[in-house]
């Protein structure tokens, strides 16, 4: 008899005051809005509640892009106008964590991690990409500056698999100047997207394919929107 399990993996990072942010978008603001201290009363019955006030760019923390946020056509999708499955789909993490910090990952790399998997990227697939980026940089300034990133050439590779997208830890795809520049447009040449500042992938690295969820909000209009990234992890016993 086979004993089916679910296992959850939260992929996301968190949403706090002055989180990072590149500086080309709007910072986090979170703040008390109002709280149990001020209690009210309703045809007699007393109660308090408490709630928050929260400012933040589409392009907070774990998110992603639509293609309108690279795709300057008029029928570039924007956020809310992206199919659904998108987000719920097969996914491989390639483990690129040997990769030196400011380094760039080539199409070598990218092969080289699809072989020790033992598996093989599918039309339709999520690639997450491990380079313990967060592990080494998370709380200093150099998390927004130091990640290995993506090439024109090595972003191709993977576009031609035709795959759906790839996420990364980092808040950029490509290292910062040309190469995130060139990445962002492999992606709209291609038509395919990608996610950003995602956490916790060492814990999805050798497993496998699994199943990927990683909705977006619902804005009109948006060029991205945070996410809240899980790995369905399905742990069979017989």
């Amino acid at each position: 008899m086979e004993d089916t399990r679910l296992r959850l993996i939260d992929l996301s990072g968190e949403i706090f005051q002055k989180c990072p942010t590149l500086p080309n978008h709007p910072p986090v603001t979170f703040s008390q809005y109002q709280t149990h201290e001020t209690v009210r009363e309703s045809e007699g019955v007393k109660f308090s509640c408490a709630s928050s006030f929260l400012t933040m760019g589409e392009h907070t923390s774990s998110h992603v892009d639509a293609p309108c946020h690279f795709d300057e056509r008029d029928n570039a999708l924007s956020v809310d106008q992206m199919p659904l499955e998108q987000f719920y789909r097969p996914a491989l993490c390639l483990d690129l964590s040997h990769k030196s910090l400011k380094s760039d990952i080539s199409v070598s790399d990218l092969q080289q991690a699809e072989e020790d998997t033992g598996e093989t990227i599918n039309k339709g697939d999520i690639i997450l990409l491990y380079m313990a980026h967060y592990d080494r940089t998370f709380g200093s300034p150099s998390f927004l500056t130091d990640f290995p990133g993506l090439t024109k050439e090595s972003a191709t590779w993977l576009g031609k698999k035709e795959i759906t997208s790839f996420g990364v830890e980092a808040l950029s795809p490509g290292r910062p100047g040309k190469n995130n520049f060139e990445v962002h447009l492999v992606c709209r040449d291609l038509g395919f997207t990608h996610m950003e500042g995602l956490a916790n992938l060492h814990e999805v690295v050798g497993i496998g394919h699994f199943q990927f969820i990683g909705f977006p909000l619902k804005i009109r209009g948006g060029t991205g929107s945070p996410i809240r990234a899980v790995g369905i992890i399905n742990d069979s016993k017989k």
